[in-house]
Formats: structure tokens, C-alpha cells, sequence
């Protein structure tokens, strides 16, 4: 007798948390079930944000829900991360951040005190960034219908006239640079979730990224073709996206991606690969090569880019590929993340 699956192992009749992991499974759902159904020009390009042209102006579009657990972690909380990580995707799209919306979905029981922590830390994200929070709506859901709090963050910003970013504007040859060490803000949620310990504190790496972008804008021009914040999937999936919308291969070197010792040490005892954990105030730019040492200094210049590096490359060979250059010189193919790494990291 012949065995077979009734359901081929790419497709599910329900939906898993790997679903909301930014790897394949979050791609295939993008595909099958959002594309065909929402088809148009500004959804299709499948960037971090919509652009939209009005007039003569170009808008940045964007929204984002949070869903992360703890609510409260080492560095930030679930207010701070929803006002920035909404920021970061207009600022991958090259845009100056004009206005934020806030939604919140509570769960009755909620602690108002903890939800008014929340909103104090929102506030002064967004007064940092110089960026309003213009409307909103609440609802609340029975106890035990919910997870206490989620926030959905809607945004929208001015795109400068002659920037031109998009994942498929990678091409042979660019450069690929990255801020600072990877893996630190899924590393800080774990932590806290699975009780590890450190020297230090280690903190999620959580910040607003426009002012960092803007400076490589400025160093590189139309030169800078890629912006990325590797959130879910961390930076092995963001460049597996766009090598497959550029149809260009992308080459890693090991030995040149920041990484710090503790995030290193915890990876290892938790059975992870860093370059599959979240991010959430990393930036990869995909540069002109003849642009790139100009760019790497724009964000070495900036606080949150001292540790910045050139990590990789651009290549014709094996289109919608990414492939690691180890440190010992063997080379291994980094694939789109498969399962859920770190669930609810965002």
C-alpha cells in the first residue's frame, strides 16, 4: 500500500504560529491568500510600506500590528516598540515619518496602570521621533478572548524626490551593510521567557531608525537601492526576500556580521541561528559598491551605527539565493526561515 498526505506539506487547513514567523510559511500565506485577493500595483512590490503618489509628492504607507510577549522587556516594552517599529518601515521606504495611528484590542482585566505605562511609553517614543499619534481606536474583548494587549500602528511619511528604494533594485555588484550586532532583541524577549541570565543586561536592541536612514540618504543618494529592518526571520530571511524579488544571489561573510559574545552564547544553548532571530533597530542597506565605504561611515557616524560593517555582496550567480561564506571558507545555503523560531517577538 502506497502512503500519501492528503495535504501537501506546504499547505495547512489551519493556521500555525509559523504562519506569523516572517519565513515561508508567513510568505506562502502573503501569496495564496492576500495578493490574489488584494491584487494592485502598491501591494504587489511587497516592500515594508505602500508608496503612493499624490500629486507631485510620493507618500510612504504603512501598518503594523504587536502581539509581543513579555508586554514589558529589558530595553523596552510593547508601547515603544509599536511607535518604532512602525517608524523603521517608513524610513525602509526612504520617507520622513509624517503621522502615526494607534489601535489597541484589550483584553477586559487589563491592568489600567499597566496600560497607562504603555501609552506614557508611546508618548515619549513618539516625541522623540518628532512624529505625531493623530488618531486611534479602542476595543475591548471578554476576559480570556484576548492576551491582555495588542496594538496595531499605522503610519505614513514624505518620500524626498530622487529616492528610489525598493527590494527589487538590488543588483550584481552592490554591497550589503547592516548598523550594529544581530539578534539582540530576540535574544533580550528569550531571555526574559526562558529565565537566562547574563554579566550584563541584555537589552532589546529596539530604537527609531529615520535619522540613521536619512544619513545614509544623504552619504549615498539614488546609490542606496535596498532598505530592510530584519525583524521576523532576522536577516537571513529579509535578504532571502529580496534575492528571490531581485532575482539577483546574495553571498554573507561570517567572519564580517557583528555579533556579540552573550548573544552568540545564548543562541547556542537555545538551538538558534542568529541570522534567523528578530532584529528591531537593525537597518540593511544594499548599496553601490562605489558608494558603500561612504554609507558605512555615514552610519558609523550615527550612535546607532558604530558597530556598522559590510557583510556581504550582490551577485549574478544563483538568482534568489543567499549563501553564507563560513568563517573556515566553506559555504552553505542560508534558506528562507521554515518554522517559528521565536513566536510572539513582535
Amino acid at each position: 500500500m502506497t502512503f500519501q498526505c492528503p495535504i501537501p506539506i506546504s499547505e495547512y487547513p489551519t493556521i500555525l504560529l509559523a504562519h506569523g514567523g516572517g519565513g515561508k510559511l508567513t510568505q506562502m500565506l502573503i501569496e495564496r491568500v492576500f495578493l490574489p485577493a488584494f491584487a494592485n500595483p502598491a501591494l504587489e512590490t511587497l516592500h515594508d510600506g505602500a508608496i503612493l503618489e499624490v500629486g507631485e509628492t510620493r507618500l510612504a504607507f504603512t501598518t503594523d500590528s504587536f502581539v509581543v510577549s513579555p508586554i514589558f522587556f529589558p530595553g523596552g516594552d510593547i508601547g515603544c516598540l509599536a511607535v518604532h517599529g512602525t517608524v523603521n518601515d517608513l524610513a525602509m521606504c526612504g520617507a520622513r515619518p509624517l503621522a502615526l495611528s494607534a489601535g489597541f484590542i484589550l483584553e477586559e482585566g487589563f491592568s489600567m496602570e499597566d496600560l497607562c505605562r504603555i501609552v506614557e511609553s508611546m508618548r515619549e517614543a513618539a516625541q522623540r521621533v518628532g512624529v505625531p499619534i493623530v488618531t486611534g481606536d479602542t476595543k475591548v474583548v471578554d476576559k480570556g478572548k484576548g492576551d491582555g494587549i495588542f496594538i496595531n500602528t499605522t503610519g505614513i511619511g514624505i518620500i524626498p524626490a530622487g529616492i528610489q528604494i525598493s527590494p527589487k533594485r538590488a543588483r550584481p555588484g552592490d554591497l550589503i551593510l547592516i548598523n550594529g550586532a544581530i539578534a539582540v532583541h530576540g535574544i533580550a524577549i528569550m531571555s526574559v521567557r526562558e529565565g537566562l541570565e547574563f554579566e550584563t543586561t541584555l537589552a532589546s536592541d529596539t530604537a527609531p531608525l529615520h535619522d540613521l536612514v536619512a544619513r545614509i540618504l544623504e552619504a549615498g543618494g539614488d546609490k542606496v537601492h535596498v532598505l530592510r529592518d530584519p525583524t521576523r526571520g532576522g536577516v537571513a530571511s529579509a535578504l532571502n526576500e529580496i534575492a528571490s524579488k531581485a532575482k539577483v544571489g546574495i553571498v554573507l561573510d561570517e567572519a564580517s556580521i557583528p555579533i556579540w559574545e552573550e548573544v552568540k552564547g545564548a543562541c547556542e544553548i537555545l538551538g538558534l541561528d542568529p541570522l534567523y532571530v528578530a532584529n528591531e533597530g537593525k537597518c540593511l542597506a544594499i548599496v553601490a559598491r562605489e558608494k558603500a565605504e561612504e554609507v558605512l561611515e555615514a552610519m558609523k557616524s550615527h550612535p546607532l551605527g558604530k558597530e556598522a560593517a559590510i557583510i556581504g555582496e550582490v551577485v549574478e550567480e544563483h538568482p534568489g539565493q543567499v549563501i553564507l561564506r563560513s568563517r573556515i571558507g566553506g559555504r552553505r545555503i542560508v534558506e528562507m526561515l521554515s518554522g517559528e523560531q521565536l513566536p510572539r517577538i513582535c
